[in-house]
């Protein structure tokens, strides 16, 4: 079923309450999980983990993604949408407990994976409430603005790094917190929200897959850029001689521009298309993995990691429009859980495909692999409109 088969009554009318509760839950939570990963690989650094095992360990959170997602749309309809983002945070935060309790690689492996596991429930039924209620020649401008807070969220995690330090309880405290507030925003707002769309043919996420491969190898794209600075980022900027206040910076920086430039993004998708637009995405990230060997070490580096933050998380942003305009009701349900199953596969292939790399090639296998995976696919996005 496509997006043009429904069309609200209300027209442009947008329901604002609705989204705000929306947007404010997974920006909280964008929070926690943007401190998590820095954080997680700042300490296993400072033990003397090599890259590949702190690949590894990234690894788990996002493999908890792949996990949980096919059974996501059935839990929203049974269990209830909203009583399920509720019991997802509250476990996310216990599980954070344990992390900060645990304190040791091995036992963190199944913790991130929970973690994971619990996460991706948020952000599949926050996505399909907001996509749902979101009128379509307005599509472009408000994803943009989604995409904008929350990585706002993301980007206050590696911040608040800087002001509580990445030693012992205090950055763990940040992120317990956050979970649990998210928690209390969706008991508050759940009233206004709708229920999960029921209408349309029963689509699963595995035959999501023939619909929309395109689709789904850009939010692929996406995931693994994220997943690989996140979690190596400050591996690679060690190896440069930087300090982790730095890393952390330049990181925020990264996420900033994510939030700055969402916006602006979703306005060019509505004027020349969103295709179009991913294209570009995907040609500016390329760009930015060429340069960053070269202008590491100078002042460009903050233009640089500014912009192509924008720019690589744009292609998730363009893949959630092209969704609004593609599918509906169950349809839309299942691509959502199906990108949030990719989105796992990205970060578990990525982080650990790229310490490997940096462990067999040194510390320039980091902007190699994420130049290797641009190239792949800008190719296929030219191949596709000629295609078209």
């Amino acid at each position: 079923m496509t997006a043009e088969s429904t069309t609200s009554p209300q027209g442009d009318r947008i329901p604002w309450a609705a989204m705000a509760g929306i947007i404010a839950t997974v920006t909280v939570f964008a929070v926690a999980q943007g401190l998590t990963y820095p954080l997680l690989s700042f300490i296993l650094e400072r033990r003397g983990t090599t890259p590949a095992l702190i690949g590894l360990s990234a690894a788990m959170t996002p493999l908890g993604f792949i996990v949980s997602a096919p059974f996501i749309p059935a839990l929203a309809r049974s269990v209830g949408a909203g009583r399920l983002a509720i019991l997802c945070s509250i476990l996310a935060a216990f599980t954070l407990i344990a992390i900060a309790w645990a304190q040791e690689v091995w036992a963190w492996m199944p913790l991130r994976f929970m973690l994971g596991f619990f996460a991706n429930p948020l952000y599949v039924i926050s996505e399909t409430w907001l996509i749902s209620i979101t009128p379509a020649p307005r599509r472009g401008r408000i994803m943009g603005l989604y995409s904008s807070i929350v990585s706002g969220g993301f980007a206050i995690g590696p911040l608040s790094l800087g002001l509580v330090g990445t030693q012992g309880w205090p950055p763990f405290i940040v992120g317990i917190v956050a979970l649990l507030l998210c928690g209390l925003i969706v008991l508050a707002v759940v009233p206004r929200l709708p229920d999960m769309p029921h209408e349309g043919e029963a689509t699963s996420v595995g035959g999501f897959f023939a619909l929309a491969p395109l689709l789904l190898f850009a939010v692929f794209a996406a995931a693994a850029f994220e997943q690989i600075l996140l979690s190596l980022f400050a591996v690679y900027g060690t190896a440069l001689g930087s300090a982790e206040e730095h890393i952390a910076s330049l990181i925020t920086c990264f996420i900033a521009g994510n939030a700055v430039l969402q916006i602006l993004l979703g306005r060019v998708a509505e004027q020349f298309g969103s295709t179009r637009t991913m294209l570009f995405c995907a040609l500016a990230s390329l760009a930015g993995c060429l340069l960053l060997p070269s202008i590491f070490n100078s002042w460009l580096i903050w233009p640089l990691v500014f912009v192509w933050g924008g720019v690589s998380f744009g292609l998730y942003t363009m893949s959630l429009i092209q969704l609004g305009e593609r599918f509906t009701g169950q349809s839309l349900i299942a691509g959502n859980a199906a990108f949030a199953f990719v989105w796992g596969i990205g970060g578990i292939v990525g982080s650990p495909a790229t310490g490997l790399a940096m462990q067999l090639i040194g510390h320039q296998g980091l902007p190699s692999c994420l130049g290797l995976l641009c190239l792949v696919l800008v190719v296929f996005l030219m191949a596709e409109r000629r295609r078209v």
